[in-house]
């Protein structure tokens, strides 16, 4: 099931644009490894369940993943051959704002090997450039 909000307070949004580079979610909360991205985009609620279809897939019951972004805005879009207007339309689909150096998805409990190529190939499914990091390698 695609990931969106139960629950809204109001049913649509003001959608600004993404400055500058993520404050929060930089640093290793979980796992060993993890899906650094490195450019700032919307990436929809589509894009991440496949994402994390690949990496559920590649991983098995071996490892663990956790999903560190959430998609919270609402993107509306107006039914085909309508006029333009100042008016929002229906919530066409849900989008997370991902700022550059955010972290995505994180792997644990699996090897270096595995987790790589499970999260490799999780990035051709999302619309924005991502780079693998390992948490010992930081330091």
């Amino acid at each position: 099931m695609l990931l969106q909000p139960k629950k809204r307070k109001f049913r649509k949004q003001m959608v600004s644009p993404i400055r500058w580079k993520a404050k929060s979610w930089r640093y290793v909360a979980f796992g060993d490894f993890w899906l650094k991205a490195m450019q700032s985009w919307y990436v929809s609620n589509r894009q991440l369940e496949a994402a994390r279809k690949v990496i559920i897939r590649r991983i098995k019951k071996i490892g663990k993943m956790w999903i560190r972004v959430f998609p919270h805005t609402p993107i509306t879009k107006s039914w085909l051959e309508m006029p333009m207007g100042k008016w929002k339309w229906e919530v066409d689909k849900y989008c997370a704002r991902v700022k550059r150096w955010k972290i995505l998805f994180e792997v644990g409990w699996v090897n270096r090997e595995l987790a790589e190529e499970s999260l490799m190939s999780a990035t051709y499914k999302l619309p924005i450039k991502c780079r693998f990091v390992v948490k010992w390698e930081l330091r």
